[in-house]
């Protein structure tokens, strides 16, 4: 009976290290800024001072509506990776977003892991979001954001086949989803913050439709991030950024590899 048990003993720790490895490897290879599975834009210039504030998840009213008053007043253009069912219910705020400059990013239809569907499903579900983006501001997106970041190589073949660039971001995420206060979430993301970054925020919460279902605040409320908004503008204006929209991004990126050498 002990040479049994001492089988099993090792059979399970066997199965625990298989498991901690496999886990490791996913981590690296879902990780922001990994390349494994094909390239990524993860960050902009690293000798420019500017960045690229995003957001994720919606539209999601009001609290998109009231980002948006800040960002307006502050003069400042982003970009908002929409949810496709979000946008099919609050067209009028993408509408918006797109007249106040923002540019807009296809996040998936429902913000489902992209890693779990086959490719038939990965392009309907960038597709319904793209129609419903176009019904609702008469423009196409090129970029898109992987719901989670997860992504493989299935996944980033049919991103690429449809014409989109899949965009990351290079400061970690401040876990603004569990709704720390305003300024956590700011000194999170500030701290982590160089030439070129791209920021992660969120006025949604997975397309949810907060308003027309009235979930509860823990569901919905990015009051946290409005506030957050005004602290992060405020702070890198006053560092001497520049925001930029990803569009932006990928252009100052394409000019600077098209340029002569020591033209910049």
């Amino acid at each position: 009976m002990p040479t049994l048990v001492r089988r099993g003993f090792r059979w399970l720790l066997v199965l625990a290290l298989v498991a901690l490895g496999v886990f490791s490897t996913y981590e690296i290879a879902e990780s922001p800024g990994s390349q494994l599975f094909g390239k990524t834009l993860v960050s902009g210039p690293s000798n420019r001072r500017i960045v690229a504030l995003t957001y994720d998840d919606g539209p999601n009213p009001p609290y998109t509506n009231r980002i948006l008053d800040v960002l307006e007043r502050e003069g400042v253009h982003v970009t908002f990776f929409v949810v496709g069912r979000a946008v099919q219910a609050y067209p009028a705020v993408v509408r918006r977003e797109v007249r106040d400059g923002d540019a807009i990013g296809n996040h998936t239809w429902n913000h489902a892991h992209l890693i779990v569907m086959n490719a038939a499903q990965v392009r309907e579900s960038l597709k319904r979001t793209d129609d419903a983006i176009y019904a609702a501001t008469g423009t196409h997106t090129h970029i898109m954001r992987p719901p989670f970041g997860a992504r493989d190589w299935l996944v980033l073949a049919q991103v690429r086949k449809l014409g989109y660039t899949p965009v990351m971001w290079s400061v970690p995420l401040a876990k603004d989803w569990e709704r720390p206060p305003a300024a956590v979430i700011a000194r999170r993301i500030l701290s982590k913050v160089h030439d070129g970054s791209i920021i992660v925020l969120h006025d949604g919460n997975r397309g949810r439709l907060c308003a027309q279902r009235h979930l509860p605040a823990k569901v919905c409320d990015r009051s946290h991030d409005i506030e957050a908004t005004q602290l992060i503008v405020d702070a890198l204006k006053r560092e001497g950024y520049r925001f930029v929209t990803v569009p932006q991004l990928l252009a100052i990126k394409g000019a600077m590899r098209t340029s002569a050498p020591g033209s910049e």
